[in-house]
């Protein structure tokens, strides 16, 4: 316990807590720049194991925010490369690199025997798919978004209370939306990654207070800050658990 003595002298966690972190293993959605924050830190943290998806090569255009990589591994595997840092970061951590996108047809294997979902993805149709997936098989998971100076962070479907469809209904709106490229000031997913692994952590030793049921705002060009609640729908439960049993139960 020599490595988390730090960790462990805060009272709200002690070696209880620890413990439990040891436990717990936690899916982390993307290896980009909000999991190039997220992963160091759950692995430094001492989470008991860690499976990391993401399909994509590491580019030289992603070395401006995604820190976990360098100039000598472009071209190759985020995942593979991504674990090969985090396994020398911490060797006592079970670290599982997939090369594969989350998707209807892997969703449930791979969701089913995780304790908790980290959503470091970039798009809105992996946001749902992981919404629906973990509000079927209930799980909680921890929402991060960025975009420009930007970023949104907040806990879904912790015992049952809100989920992504509480916060945006309109799956096919928010699709169309989307735009393909947009520009992101480098420390941004620093930031909102380093809070997303601060609301798994607070999950697991259940020290302070969760952000379920609301959804944490920050702007960077003012350093303004705010807070807004999300009402628990029904309706969006309802439409989750609908589309977990019609699309994802069938292809798995």
């Amino acid at each position: 316990m020599e490595r988390y003595t730090r960790q462990i002298m805060l009272s709200e966690i002690g070696e209880d807590g620890q413990r439990k972190i040891r436990k717990t293993s936690v899916l982390v959605v993307g290896a980009g720049g909000l999991g190039s924050a997220v992963c160091p830190y759950l692995v430094a943290a001492g989470i008991g194991k860690l499976t990391l998806m993401d399909a994509d090569i590491v580019s030289i255009h992603n070395l401006q925010r995604q820190i976990l990589y360098r100039e000598t591994q472009t071209g190759k595997s985020k995942a593979l490369e991504a674990k090969k840092s985090l396994q020398s970061l911490n060797s006592e951590v079970e670290i599982n690199a997939v090369c594969e996108a989350l998707s209807i047809e892997n969703a449930v294997r791979f969701v089913k025997d995780t304790d908790i979902v980290v959503d470091a993805t970039d798009n809105f149709k992996t946001r749902y798919l992981i919404n629906d997936v973990c509000v079927g098989l209930n799980k909680p998971f921890i929402y991060g978004a960025i975009c420009e100076f930007s970023g949104q962070l907040a806990v879904f479907n912790y015992e049952q209370q809100s989920t992504y469809r509480c916060l945006f209904p309109d799956e096919r709106e928010m699709i169309a939306s989307q735009k393909h490229v947009v520009g992101v000031f480098g420390i941004l997913p620093g930031i909102i990654g380093c809070l997303q692994v601060n609301e798994v952590i607070k999950l697991i030793t259940q020290c302070g207070d969760l952000l379920n049921d609301r959804l944490f705002c920050l702007n960077l060009q003012n350093n303004q800050t705010f807070t807004v609640n999300i009402p628990s729908s029904k309706d969006s439960r309802n439409t989750a658990l609908e589309n977990f049993y019609k699309n994802i139960v069938q292809h798995n």
